[in-house]
């Protein structure tokens, strides 16, 4: 059975209430968390970020990296299309 494409627009609304407040609304990072945390937040439409295969932004996700926590209010169903959404948002 082929799996269903993941849908950004759904993903959008899982990546607004879980991510945006670090993330920005567009990827960018949001500069005064950045400082509070002093952690580097990635650009979500940068290349480096892009070129990660979605397993590994699944896994960053679901797991964390750095100072960044996993993320445990994007549920399994909705994490692939919180990787449509970060994919939408390319440079």
């Amino acid at each position: 059975m082929a799996a269903l494409a993941a849908d950004a627009g759904a993903g959008q609304s899982a990546y607004d209430k879980s991510c945006k407040a670090c993330h920005g609304t567009d990827g960018s990072p949001n500069a005064a968390i950045a400082k509070m945390l002093k952690a580097d937040i990635p650009d979500l439409k940068s290349a480096e970020v892009q070129a990660l295969k979605d397993d590994d932004l699944k896994k960053i996700v679901t797991d964390g990296k750095g100072k960044m926590k996993p993320v445990k209010t994007v549920s399994a169903d909705a994490l692939d299309n919180v990787i449509a959404y970060v994919r939408s948002l390319k440079k």
